[in-house]
């Protein structure tokens, strides 16, 4: 007897060899019937013999089987009349369902076997800069739209030539149904352009000849000299320079206005980068994974002095293996072009600087014109093909931890983005926008969440366009149509106001939600958590309403949660933030702010004169401009500047990362638990302050402060748990991105009943805050759909 049944599949299972996988197996079982993406997934349309179908289904189930990059979501089976004489089984067109929920999949890194096609002379892609197959490739960053089709990618602009044809037809190839598939007779063309006056330009080329005729032997040679040639990658731009070569460096830093934040650097292998840093085993598979991320790594000190100026004042380097063929390309020039396989593995000393594209505040390039435009007087080349790219989209960026702690996402971006993170349950669409520094947003369906990339900051007209444009993008992919918008608080930051016009344009309900909240509501969404719960919230800004209503700047917050509600509990001691948003640029102020409050009014830390101090202690005494705050964040900032390692920050908690630098080793043995003080749930760090002033060796300073805060933090969270009978503990902020701080508490707290939770899908950081705002939405929504309007958490 013939049965028929129908398979809708959901997940990531477009583009990533899913339908072949299906084609191939049913062509095993002998059964009839077909395959398709449609805008929720993959509806199979199969029929045969019981036993077949349901191997077939035990197939779809058996993680094991599924092509490396597929992973699925859920199955709903219906049964179906069966159709009379149907002969084999196809891969036919898509479908448009109406619903568009199909994940887009991730971008990732050429494979090993296209790889070594690249190297290999025979094969008809030798050397092909954009080699890929159904198991890697741009993806992601090539979709104009869903479903993911050829024809909706930058790839429609080039017709497959009859060879490409024939293997994407061909079940047994491995570029069956690859939809970014070509080759050098009909893919996109790579272009060296030499931004450098003529004679430069003219001198490098008499010393090289053929390089004039190969891209990517011109930009080696460029960058063997000492220059920067912009590079185009999968989701935008990089600038690419020897980090060897400290003028080369230098230089970069001088053109980009970026004098000390630290740069990524881009390596060959593991081998090689293990020359430059501390490799734990946990640490291999996060450089060698498919989504080749940045990993933050401890760097090897005899070697710092290499790679002057890449990471200044700072014992970790960024670090990723190369994500494109254009990547090993210019390793292999580099390499003097050696034949065979064997360089691939060796290593090697090569180590380039590979920093994101873009002007100071503005977004990564992703256009060849604009970036012949912006780049000039930034990059000396630019090496560029015409592959369009369709969504701009950055590097991810992860922080070691060793093994036994795992890593940690500084920013979730190319090869994450757009995975979707499943909340606790379903809820109304929304659309969360997230909040001025490090901007991601969030849209949700059902259980989904579809967190964005990396926006960035929003202090630039550019860059708030590109929120804008990303937002309605992504409205577009999954067909949503929100049923409410969220923001944070502050009413006077770009996401905010642009919360407020599309809820005005769509006659939407809006609700802000404060900004600690929406931390700590991210690590409990991720973490499945629809309970009430306890939360620290540690980072440098959020503005909070104190109990007496007025607004302030939070950062050091104890709060409760539940059901979408948040009580403030506590708070650290506060500080003074003379001269307001200065003051998170200049620790000395706040070196300064602590010091009065400590009654030391005639101290002065370094990087700032008698005059200066003194006008600015004046302002503190007469509360001029001088707005109080509890944020952690900006207790590091004046412990730093006590210090004297960072009178003034030139990036976004360079105070916290030199600090924590300097601080290495810690142990918590001896530390006295008098330095702190807790008072109705109010953690006192005055004492603490007190005994920093004692000590003059600035180490010695460090280490004491990250022991005690860490002990301080631990003994604060037991109280509370004391104190309202709850257990499970969010931690969440900027400040948890410090993994001396976070391990210390955690070690801290092993022998409590405290389940701590931490972020593991998203940053700590601003990056997750759309989340939060999305959940508290969700669970707001699910006690009162009837009355949701304008209203405050």
């Amino acid at each position: 007897m013939l049965e028929r049944r129908q398979l809708w599949v959901t997940g990531c299972v477009q583009g990533v060899g899913f339908r072949p996988f299906v084609w191939r197996k049913a062509t095993q079982l002998q059964l009839a019937g077909e395959v398709c993406n449609t805008a929720r997934g993959v509806l199979i349309d199969v029929q045969g013999e019981r036993g077949s179908l349901q191997a077939l289904e035990a197939a779809l189930r058996c993680d094991h089987e599924l092509p490396p990059l597929a992973r699925i979501d859920g199955i709903s089976a219906s049964d179906a009349s069966p159709r009379g004489n149907w002969q084999g089984f196809a891969i036919v067109g898509s479908r448009d369902d109406g619903s568009a929920t199909a994940a887009i999949p991730v971008d990732t890194a050429v494979c090993a076997a296209c790889v070594t096609e690249l190297f290999t002379r025979a094969n008809r892609r030798w050397r092909h800069p954009f080699i890929t197959c159904t198991d890697c490739g741009p993806r992601f960053t090539l979709a104009w739209r869903t479903p993911y089709d050829r024809a909706n990618t930058s790839m429609a602009a080039f017709e497959m030539c009859p060879d490409c044809a024939r293997e994407y037809h061909d079940p047994a190839s491995r570029r069956f149904h690859a939809e970014p598939i070509a080759c050098p007779r009909c893919g996109p063309r790579l272009v060296f352009e030499d931004w450098r006056a003529p004679a430069a330009a003219q001198d490098t080329a008499a010393q090289e000849p053929p390089a004039r005729s190969d891209p990517i032997e011109a930009a080696w040679r460029l960058i063997e000299a000492g220059g920067i040639v912009a590079v185009q990658g999968l989701g935008g731009f990089h600038l690419l320079c020897d980090a060897r070569q400290p003028d080369a460096v230098a230089r970069l830093r001088q053109r980009k206005h970026r004098p000390a934040k630290p740069f990524a650097t881009l390596t060959l292998n593991t081998a090689s980068a293990a020359r430059w840093v501390h490799l734990d085993p946990a640490d291999i598979p996060l450089l060698e994974s498919a989504q080749r991320s940045i990993v933050l790594l401890p760097l090897r000190e005899q070697r710092s002095g290499a790679l002057l100026h890449v990471a200044p004042g700072l014992r970790q380097l960024g670090l990723m293996l190369p994500s494109t063929p254009i990547h090993y390309l210019l390793f292999h020039a580099a390499l003097g072009q050696p034949q065979g396989q064997d360089w691939l593995n060796e290593a090697h000393d090569l180590i380039w600087v590979a920093t994101s594209a873009n002007r100071s505040g503005q977004p990564l390039l992703i256009d060849p014109a604009q970036a012949r435009s912006e780049l000039a007087g930034i990059a000396d080349a630019m090496l560029w093909h015409d592959r369009a790219i369709a969504a701009r989209c950055d590097d991810s960026v992860l922080l070691s931890r060793g093994g036994r702690a795992g890593a940690l996402w500084l920013r979730r971006a190319r090869g994450q983005v757009p995975l979707p993170i499943t909340l606790p349950r379903p809820g109304p669409a929304v659309l969360a926008l997230g909040g001025y520094l490090n901007n991601c947003f969030t849209v949700t369906q059902g259980r989904q969440a579809w967190v964005s990339q990396h926006i960035g900051d929003l202090s630039s007209a550019a860059a708030c366009d590109a929120l804008e444009t990303t937002v309605q993008r992504w409205l577009d992919y999954w067909r949503i149509v929100p049923q409410a918008v969220v923001c944070d608080v502050q009413p006077d930051i770009h996401s905010s106001r642009l919360a407020a016009r599309i809820a005005q344009q769509r006659a939407l309900p809006l609700l802000s939600v404060q900004h600690h909240h929406a931390h700590v509501a991210a690590v409990l969404a991720e973490h499945g958590c629809d309970e009430p719960a306890l939360g620290l919230a540690l980072d440098g800004f959020g503005l909070g309403q104190d109990e007496d209503g007025s607004g302030n700047a939070w950062g050091g917050e104890l709060l409760r949660l539940e059901r979408g509600r948040v009580e403030r509990l506590g708070h650290l001691s506060a500080l003074a933030l003379p001269g307001g948003d200065a003051a998170a640029r200049a620790p000395w102020r706040m070196a300064l702010a602590l010091l009065h409050r400590l009654g030391e009014r005639e101290r002065l830390p370094a990087g700032v004169d008698a005059q200066t101090a003194a006008r600015v202690r004046q302002q503190i005494e007469r509360d001029f401009n001088c707005p109080q705050t509890t944020s952690l964040g900006r207790w590091f900032d004046a412990v730093a500047g006590l210090a004297g390692i960072c009178p003034n920050q030139s990036y976004e908690g360079e105070a916290a990362m030199r600090l924590e630098a300097l601080a290495e080793p810690v142990t918590a043995d001896g530390v006295d638990p008098s330095l702190w003080h807790v008072d109705g749930l109010r953690l006192d760090l005055l004492p603490l302050a007190a005994r920093l002033i004692q000590v003059d060796d600035a180490a010695v300073m460090a280490r004491l402060w990250h022991a005690a805060l860490s002990q301080a933090l631990a003994d604060w969270i037991a109280q509370a748990m004391q104190a309202t009978g709850l257990r499970t503990v969010a931690l969440a902020g900027g400040c948890c991105a410090n993994r001396l701080l976070v391990q210390g508490l955690a070690d801290a707290l092993a022998d409590t009943p405290c389940r701590l939770l931490q972020a593991r899908q998203l940053p700590p950081g601003d990056g997750a805050l759309s989340l939060g705002q999305a959940w508290v939405t969700v669970q707001q929504w699910a006690d009162a759909p009837s009355s949701f309007s304008l209203e405050r958490s």
